[in-house]
């Protein structure tokens, strides 16, 4: 399984510098919408917003400021911030479509919806110090975005909108993130009103991801592999892998299948409770694009079984945390009000790893087991029962906490 993964990225590789180096390939490929051009083609009004990180990054957050379906775009109305998984980007919070998909049920709510997007993603790939093909632009992990992205984005909200706090949901790298930002940066606990964790990676020793497990041995600690895959671009989007995903998910049953295959590989042991006619959508807007660090840090947890900064080796550790292994985090730091939903057939977010969180979380206000045994990963955003399972429960425990606030 290592030789075809590897083999996979040396062709996605391959095929990424084909396209930045080739002017002549003159494929009609079909131009990609952006996060507010799928909001606005429902009839929702759209905004884009461009964040700068203190290290240069800018990133860019998409906004749905209110619901047509709501008389109160003059209102003050609650923030929530809801941030992507590993290997995505804003579209995910937003294909399944306005009456599923928890952007557009926040937005039904009356809230007020901010989209993030991490640095090295296909809307956040641009550093105002760095060219892109620079390998010190990919030196960051998922510790860079929970300890500088999401305060950046955190504090821009708070500022345009004059709240003193933003509700936040997650799904698995964007609940990995926030850890690190509530143990790592603890005075922002203090800017949180509810926060939502879909699916959290954070102990990993139990995973059964089968990518993780199989590449343990070769990445899981410093040494010349992980040395030569570090600091560079991994799964990178462009129009021509895109378009060979686009096409592999079509309507044709025979491709149609193989596309299910790569769901399953993402996913966990089976399609589930996939809408699976967000397929193709699906393979137009992923993989969004990541930093190799960021897949090495969550196999480096696999195998050290606890949740700690990124391993670069004994010497550079002394040199970056003055000693020689990487510092944990403090989990206990995190005082934010937290609830924690998981499924019992993901294989990233283990029940045996999330149930090493409790008796840390001084705040946690709810631990919840998705009834439905088929339950994966992908299923916290791509169900097609997912507003009835997972959003309205998110919801429905924000606007209890609106209402506690407002003395309802």
């Amino acid at each position: 399984m290592l030789r075809s993964a590897l083999c996979f990225l040396a062709v996605v590789a391959a095929a990424g510098a084909v396209v930045d180096s080739d002017p002549f390939i003159d494929i009609p490929f079909k131009r990609i919408k952006t996060s507010a051009e799928r909001i606005q083609e429902h009839g929702y009004p759209a905004e884009s917003h461009f964040v700068e990180t203190p290290d240069g990054y800018v990133l860019n957050l998409f906004r749905i400021p209110h619901s047509p379906k709501l008389n109160n775009g003059d209102q003050q109305r609650p923030a929530v911030l809801i941030m992507h998984g590993l290997f995505s980007c804003s579209d995910c919070f937003l294909l399944n479509g306005p009456e599923d998909a928890l952007a557009y049920n926040y937005a039904d709510a009356g809230y007020d919806v901010w989209l993030g997007n991490a640095r090295g993603n296909i809307y956040s790939r641009n550093n105002t110090r760095l060219a892109v093909k620079n390998p010190y632009f990919w030196k960051f992990s998922w510790h860079e975005i929970g300890a500088i992205d999401l305060p950046a984005m955190i504090d821009y909200i708070l500022e345009l909108t004059g709240e003193s706090a933003v509700h936040y949901a997650g799904h698995s790298q964007g609940c990995t993130s926030f850890f690190v930002m509530g143990a790592f940066k603890p005075e922002y606990n203090a800017k949180i009103k509810t926060a939502h964790m879909l699916a959290p990676p954070v102990f990993m020793g139990n995973t059964t991801e089968g990518l993780i497990v199989s590449t343990a041995p070769y990445f899981g600690t410093p040494g010349l592999a992980s040395i030569l895959l570090e600091n560079q671009v991994l799964l990178p989007q462009n129009q021509f892998i895109q378009r060979i995903l686009d096409t592999t998910c079509s309507n044709s049953p025979l491709l149609l299948s193989y596309c299910k295959t790569l769901a399953i590989l993402w996913n966990g042991p089976g399609i589930g409770n996939l809408n699976q006619t967000l397929l193709p959508q699906i393979a137009e807007t992923h993989p969004a694009g990541v930093s190799s660090n960021q897949g090495i840090h969550y196999i480096q947890s696999h195998v050290s079984n606890d949740f700690r900064q990124y391993d670069w080796g004994t010497r550079k550790n002394l040199e970056y945390y003055g000693v020689p292994e990487p510092p944990a985090y403090d989990l206990t730091q995190i005082t934010s009000e937290l609830y924690l939903y998981y499924g019992l057939v993901d294989g990233s977010a283990n029940k045996d790893d999330i149930s090493r969180l409790p008796d840390l979380l001084p705040n946690l206000a709810l631990l919840y087991e998705v009834p439905d045994p088929t339950w994966g990963h992908l299923d916290f955003i791509f169900a097609t029962e997912v507003k009835a399972v997972i959003n309205d429960l998110v919801i429905g425990n924000s606007q209890a906490f609106e209402d506690k606030k407002n003395g309802k």
